[in-house]
Formats: C-alpha cells, sequence, structure tokens
C-alpha cells in the first residue's frame, strides 16, 4: 500500500471550558512520564501541549456529537499535497 503526506494547518476556536480540560489533561500526563502520550514531544512548552490536546480533540471528533458540529471549530484549513 503506497502512503502520501499532506501537510494541513488548521486554524480552530475553543472554549474556556476546553482549554482549562486540555490544561488538566497535559497536568495528569506529567505525573506519567512514560506514557505514550510523550512520544514526540520532548522540549515543548505546557502551552503547545494544550493547544495540541484541543487541536486533537476536536479534529478526533471529540467534542463533535454529528458530523456537522465540527465546523462550528474548525474555522480554516490549508492543505499542501507537494512535499518533499
Amino acid at each position: 500500500m503506497e502512503t502520501q503526506k499532506v501537510k494541513t494547518c488548521f486554524t480552530i476556536t475553543f472554549t474556556d471550558d476546553q482549554y482549562q480540560r486540555a490544561k488538566y489533561y497535559v497536568e495528569d500526563m506529567k505525573r506519567h512520564p512514560e506514557r505514550v502520550f510523550w512520544r514526540g514531544k520532548e522540549g515543548k512548552t505546557d502551552e503547545e501541549l494544550i493547544i495540541e490536546q484541543i487541536a486533537h480533540r476536536i479534529l478526533s471528533g471529540f467534542y463533535n456529537n454529528d458530523a456537522f458540529n465540527a465546523g462550528k471549530h474548525i474555522m480554516r484549513m490549508d492543505s499542501s499535497a507537494n512535499l518533499t
């Protein structure tokens, strides 16, 4: 199976509640340094980890009860298939 790379940039919105939940999640993960969560996250700031967690939840559908609900969080998406 051939795979392809696509670089995509999302502009998202999030609530204060979503931010606090992600912040608590990152704080909890700090107590468990051996978890898979930390792979590839070396050297990132707490703010970067929090925003990544919010984006992950939005894009994975954790905040979406139906297919059309994601549209209220994803404001813009730019993609490029011309990667080297």
